[in-house]
């Protein structure tokens, strides 16, 4: 078990990422220069509540459930898991789709396991809830099942496409480069311009946006050219301590959250979940945390461990009193919160590509670019389902307009993509409004190239010794992703319960103030 006070040196440096290689070197020879902005906050003394659980969890997604998993592990079973849903799974949310007699469980959040093991390598924990739990997937080919189409029908660009392929590898080893290297960060943009590729025309661009955007769910402009690369080696990449390449989409009926409500069932009892719940505002002290729900009623314990959205956090969507200090709030606001839109539609037949995937250039950059194919075997053959997924900037622009305009949009796009094919109106069409959802306010994090290491210590960090944060936006290595929040989850239970069974604890530390290395001083402007 990794005590608290172990995490220090883990969790301090303010300048720096962590290597990709070299991560425990790394960390040491940049401790001195950091330390000097780091507080731990002063030891907590452990107090009995008597009016609930000794430890709330606000929300039921993933991180959630691992935590709690994690408590119930170490025989600390007196906490409360707190969902406004009406089941758990936080963003891994399926629905029905389709006509009357033709309808098949999808998802709208979170869909693939991305990664699962290379040879007796590490392998992704939702890999192994997937397997534990008989979760039906299907391998999805990012890469090798693809359809290129303009505005003028289909088109074979697959080589500008393959060229996309491999500047998006040497960005990612450029990124990792640059941690060894000691240098700065910078945007992604910075990163692709200074490696040679500099994207054009229509197809050049939509080829990047595959391998970026529809990753990151923002753009290079907006994304760290060093986190987005360790995010994606720690993730894909074997010889980096990653999990593997191989996607697997889930094609459950039962839905992508049944492995973790699965998993729940195994240790929770009805008394520790409250669902249908949603926590409006949350009371925190030395002394403890009381949580106020929207039916008026309010809990109180110990501790807390707040597991919601990054998004919903930069929404003030929950109050917070008194207020979060100001080191967290700019840790919370400094990081970025993407949107991810799928958008589905069920026709009477199949009328478009028979690859996996499809892809669409248009003259502006992520109009409707990433098609989906269903209606095939492995997947749902007869079904008649097709998705095109938009994300960033363009997701909001899409859930500010109605479902008839969307619609309409999309079908003009495939009937720039089969001229000589007339596209019949649709038996089905939905899409989810992530962004606007005040349970989320997007999909996933990201990672922008002004968010510093010591932002993320104070975004993990703990408040007064009693209020936590754990999701997949805390993971350092795993941000943006399940597992990310898996670990999480894991670990802020792991750690809660080293507060319980140590009659207190220091919490996570955090920098008060974050400097800048290489400051502008007043000579600079005269």
């Amino acid at each position: 078990m990794r005590l608290l006070s172990e995490t220090i040196i883990e969790d301090v440096f303010a300048f720096c990422p962590p290597s990709l290689v070299a991560f425990s070197s790394l960390l040491l020879s940049v401790l001195p220069q950091s330390t000097s902005s780091i507080a731990v906050p002063a030891v907590q003394n452990h107090f009995t509540s008597t009016h609930g659980p000794q430890i709330l969890i606000l929300g039921g997604g993933v991180a959630g459930v691992m935590a709690a998993e994690a408590l119930h592990s170490r025989g600390i079973d007196n906490f409360k898991i707190i969902e406004a849903r009406s089941t758990l799974g936080g963003r891994m949310k399926s629905f029905p789709f389709g006509a009357p007699g033709r309808q098949y469980v999808l998802e709208l959040g979170a869909d693939w396991i991305h990664g699962t093991q290379t040879n007796d390598g590490p392998s992704n924990p939702m890999f192994d809830l997937a397997l534990k739990h008989n979760l039906s997937t299907q391998p999805n080919h990012y890469r090798g099942s693809m359809t290129t189409y303009d505005n003028t029908g289909a088109i074979d660009y697959m080589q500008t496409f393959n060229a996309a392929v491999e500047h998006f590898a040497a960005l990612t080893v450029g990124g990792g480069d640059r941690i060894l290297r000691g240098l700065v960060d910078t945007t992604t943009r910075s990163g692709y311009s200074l490696l040679g590729a500099k994207p054009r025309t229509p197809h050049e661009i939509a080829s990047e946006y595959y391998q970026f955007d529809w990753e990151y769910a923002q753009t290079p402009e907006q994304s760290s050219w060093i986190a987005s690369s360790w995010a994606n080696n720690f993730t894909f990449n074997g010889d980096q301590g990653g999990f593997s390449t191989e996607n697997l989409l889930t094609t459950d009926q039962r839905g992508f959250a049944s492995i973790i409500q699965s998993e729940a069932a195994e240790f929770l009892s009805e008394e520790q979940v409250l669902l249908n719940s949603t926590v409006k505002t949350i009371k925190y002290s030395r002394d403890g945390v009381s949580v106020s729900l929207s039916d008026g009623s309010s809990l109180s314990a110990d501790y807390a461990l707040v597991t919601f959205s990054l998004g919903v956090l930069q929404h003030d969507d929950v109050l917070f009193e008194p207020a979060l200090p100001r080191w967290k709030t700019e840790a919370i606001h400094g990081m970025a919160m993407g949107t991810y839109t799928k958008i589905y539609l069920q026709f009477p037949k199949k009328f478009w590509f028979d690859t996996e995937f499809a892809l669409y250039a248009d003259h502006e950059r992520g109009w409707y670019p990433v098609w989906q194919s269903l209606d095939m075997d492995g997947f749902f053959p007869g079904s008649g389902i097709l998705f095109v997924t938009v994300t960033g900037d363009f997701s909001a622009r899409v859930e500010s307009m109605s479902d008839d305009a969307v619609k309409e949009e999309v079908l003009g796009v495939l009937r720039s993509m089969y001229p000589n094919t007339t596209i019949p109106e649709p038996d089905a069409f939905y899409f989810p409004r992530w962004r606007s959802d005040p349970l989320y306010r997007g999909s996933y994090s990201n990672w922008p190239s002004s968010f510093l290491k010591a932002h993320h210590t104070n975004l993990r960090a703990t408040v007064n010794g009693r209020l936590w944060f754990g999701g997949e936006a805390t993971s350092l290595k795993y941000f943006g992703y399940l597992h990310g929040a898996y670990y999480e989850g894991q670990k802020m239970g792991e750690e809660i319960a080293y507060c319980v069974e140590n009659n207190g604890c220091t919490g996570l530390p955090y920098a008060e103030e974050i400097p800048c290395s290489h400051p502008y001083i007043a000579s600079d402007f005269m």
